[in-house]
């Protein structure tokens, strides 16, 4: 369980912090929430039950700048995910984001960001789906970097590339 004043992942809205644990009456009874806060979007509030494990399961420990940084050393060395059936490749990639892995996540950011560029000298663009994966990994991915390694989150990209 958690408690007040930690700091969590919390599916995709990123990184926020349990600002509560409060009971709240929406639905006709009483029933006890954590309170999230985005950390980067204060004017945004989430509140997730805390007996809904279908809910808490979504909700990570944020990664500590070590995990950050040997997640960014092994960036080079994971493989692509690319499937080339379309639909296939849909479900694939939604089961990575609804699931939060962070090595998956940057298996899918790589893969989309190499198949972009590939598409680019072939005068293409990514389809859009997954460009919306895409922004959807990478949201997810350097929200949480930019809390643990301390910098702004228009800061990852440029420290990611650094130091791969």
């Amino acid at each position: 369980m958690y408690k007040v004043n930690d700091v969590v992942v919390y599916a995709s809205y990123g990184v926020c912090e349990i600002s509560a644990i409060e009971e709240r009456d929406f639905s006709g009874e009483n029933v006890e929430y954590y309170v999230l806060r985005p950390v980067g979007d204060s004017r945004n509030t989430f509140y997730v039950p805390t007996a809904k494990s279908a809910l808490t399961e979504q909700m990570r420990r944020v990664y500590t700048r070590e995990e950050v940084e040997e997640l960014i050393r092994v960036m080079p060395d994971e493989d692509f995910i690319w499937i080339d059936d379309e639909a296939v490749r849909k479900e694939k990639y939604r089961e990575i984001i609804s699931g939060g892995d962070r090595l998956e996540l940057v298996k899918l950011i790589k893969t989309l960001y190499i198949r972009r560029q590939e598409l680019l000298q072939q005068h293409k663009k990514l389809h859009s789906a997954d460009e919306k994966f895409l922004a959807e990994a990478e949201n997810m991915l350097y929200d949480e970097f930019a809390y643990a390694l301390g910098i702004g989150k228009d800061e990852v990209v440029p420290y990611i590339k650094e130091h791969v």
